[in-house]
């Protein structure tokens, strides 16, 4: 059951925001749910069309569409607006310009409002867009958490499950850093059942059929662009990995995701924003856990982390 009077808004309610509400509701993560967005009329169908979904579910969840000064008392904030991904485009961060107006302008218009809650970032270039987020907040950076590479993450495990035709939770395989072409797939500490990734792979040479970890940690950067250029957009994976950050803060599950959260000298990164495990409860990112990394990987995420922070000195200057 959701918390009593708990309430969530939505900012965006394109493919990504009506994806994540719907999938809000079939959880029932919280009492009210309120869309925003420029489009006013989307906004109101959307909420129209999920609520008349609630009646099949025999669950009692109000679901409408609002403006900005319903963030006052919401208890998180999904921000899933974002600029147009350019036709060929293959780097998130070149949407960084076009993203920060757009940004700025809903940021203060959820704190002019008086919000004190969890902000959830959905929107690209995210790791960027998440520490412009905290800067125009002015809000405690556990509570600013971007989606980050949760549904790498999800990759990787459901790239594993299909080879060896096991339930992908049982895999546990963490990818990090910037979601983007920077991200780490941390393979040190993978297991599978209990068992060492590179002994699964060895071990059960007939079903890997010579796959390397490379090119499944290309798969794995590739699979958000090849479901892009086939239909345009993802709305599905992020939706659900959206709801389950939510459901962890909601519910307060002590859930482990990695999100894009701030670092303050945790694997010798100070300052950035980026994707590590971390701990969420109702406060938000409740603490980052520091696994031990090899040492490659750890000089790859400090690298992944120097690459989001050239791109600070842009956002500190708009």
């Amino acid at each position: 059951m959701a918390f009593r009077n708990s309430k969530a808004v939505i900012v965006g309610v394109g493919n990504v925001g009506a994806t994540c509400a719907y999938s809000f509701v079939n959880q029932l993560l919280c009492e009210d749910l309120v869309l925003v967005d420029v489009n006013k009329d989307k906004a109101l169908a959307e909420a129209l069309d999920i609520q008349h979904s609630v009646y099949f579910m025999n669950r009692n969840m109000h679901v409408r569409a609002g403006d900005y000064s319903e963030c006052k008392d919401a208890d998180v904030v999904v921000i899933s607006a974002s600029a147009p991904m350019p036709k060929d485009s293959h780097d998130r961060l070149e949407m960084l310009r076009p993203s920060m107006g757009l940004m700025k302008a809903i940021v203060t218009s959820i704190m002019e409002a008086g919000f004190h809650g969890i902000l959830i970032v959905v929107s690209n270039p995210v790791d960027v867009m998440t520490y412009y987020a905290w800067k125009l907040s002015g809000l405690p950076a556990n509570q600013v958490i971007g989606s980050g590479t949760n549904l790498d993450t999800a990759r990787l495990c459901t790239a594993f499950s299909r080879m060896y035709d096991l339930d992908a939770r049982n895999v546990e395989a963490y990818v990090m850093g910037e979601h983007g072409d920077s991200e780490v797939v941390v393979w040190d500490s993978a297991t599978i059942g209990g068992k060492r990734i590179d002994d699964v792979l060895h071990d059960n040479a007939s079903r890997t059929k010579g796959t390397t970890k490379q090119e499944l940690a290309h798969e794995v950067v590739e699979a958000g662009w090849d479901i892009f250029n086939r239909k345009g957009n993802t709305c599905y994976g992020i939706a659900s990995s959206v709801t389950a950050i939510a459901r962890s803060i909601f519910f307060d599950d002590n859930a482990i995701y990695p999100v894009s959260v701030r670092l303050t000298g945790q694997y010798g990164i100070d300052g950035a924003f980026l994707s590590v495990p971390t701990i969420l409860d109702h406060t938000g990112a409740k603490e980052i856990v520091e696994i031990r990394l090899a040492e490659d990987e750890l000089s790859a995420l400090q690298k992944s982390a120097k690459l989001l922070e050239e791109y600070y000195e842009i956002v500190d200057s708009n």
